[in-house]
């Protein structure tokens, strides 16, 4: 957006320069709008799952900022010879099921015709203005939580090559289908002002907007990282590796510091691209149990804790 005509506004509180999940835009003391859009091809076979985890991955960057969405509009691409209307029925079905699990209302939306299926949502949240969640909030001593373990981008790819078995797929969809609901109950209570969802970018990609904009480096434990199943790394020497995840891992190796120790299967998980991946949350060490507590009630697959912040090093990141 560099170089774009832009209205100067004090009440827009997070725009696209820090790579925020969502735009924040102050409507009064109490009161954020948090607005957003998403969209992609099919991830899975199946009309209906496709369309609940696209609708989970557009509502997951209102989450992330810490908001509750409370409208969304349909975003649909039909390939008209090749997508038959019950199959279009199915997507919306599956979208406006996750819409109103949300507690958010699905008020329309827009279709046109496409070579591929496209389908996702713009969501419109609410937040408090003090309660936001950004890259920009994190401060040495943070303690880093994930709630979704990672490796969707690996086990799409042994999917679409044979080589995933049904169990395998179906905890993977599952997860993508999942909501990141708790990301605003634990903004709502004062847990947490540092966080981002992890998808497209993988588990590197994102906390290196944390690090950037909150000014520290991230220590991660190698062995602390859950991935959805041990049979990930397997498939991932195997060479179930997505193109994205590649090109992720290539962009943040020169901000990275590696140990010696550490697999490079386990480099490749940390940069695997997530869809309606989990939220990696920045808290306060003497807030630390309560907020485990607080996302564990709120529904997370997982509170895992891996690593923690730390005053600015040379490198970004560094995985122990």
């Amino acid at each position: 957006m560099r170089g774009l005509a832009q209205v100067e506004d004090v009440n827009l509180l997070v725009g696209s320069a820090s790579s925020d999940d969502a735009a924040v835009y102050r409507l009064s003391e109490s009161q954020a709008l948090v607005q957003t859009l998403d969209f992609f091809t099919p991830i899975v076979d199946d009309p209906y799952l496709y369309g609940q985890i696209a609708a989970a991955n557009s509502l997951s960057d209102v989450y992330a900022m810490g908001g509750r969405p409370i409208t969304a509009m349909n975003i649909v691409g039909v390939p008209t010879d090749d997508l038959t209307l019950q199959d279009v029925n199915a997507i919306l079905r599956g979208g406006a099921d996750k819409v109103a699990e949300a507690g958010c209302v699905l008020a329309g939306g827009h279709t046109v015709q496409n070579p591929e299926p496209l389908y996702g949502l713009s969501v419109t949240g609410l937040v408090h203005p003090e309660r936001v969640i950004t890259n920009a909030g994190g401060k040495a001593g943070d303690v880093l939580l994930l709630t979704k373990p990672l490796g969707t981008g690996i086990i799409s790819t042994a999917i679409k090559r044979g080589l995933a078995d049904d169990e395998l797929a179906s905890r993977s969809a599952s997860l993508m289908a999942t909501l990141n609901k708790p990301g605003s109950v634990i903004a709502e209570a004062g847990l947490t002002v540092c966080g981002t969802d992890v998808t497209g970018f993988g588990l590197l990609g994102h906390l290196r907007g944390i690090c950037r904009e909150s000014g520290v480096t991230a220590r991660l434990t190698a062995s602390a990282i859950p991935a959805i199943d041990r049979s990930v790394l397997t498939l991932i020497d195997e060479g179930c590796v997505p193109g994205g995840t590649k090109k992720n891992l290539a962009t943040v190796e020169g901000l990275t510091s590696f140990a010696d120790g550490v697999p490079e299967a386990m480099k490749i998980l940390l940069a695997d691209a997530q869809t309606s991946g989990g939220l990696l949350l920045a808290v306060a060490p003497e807030q630390l149990e309560e907020a485990k507590a607080c996302l564990r009630e709120a529904g997370s697959p997982i509170v895992e804790q891996v690593g923690e912040l730390v005053s600015q090093e040379e490198k970004l990141m560094v995985i122990e």
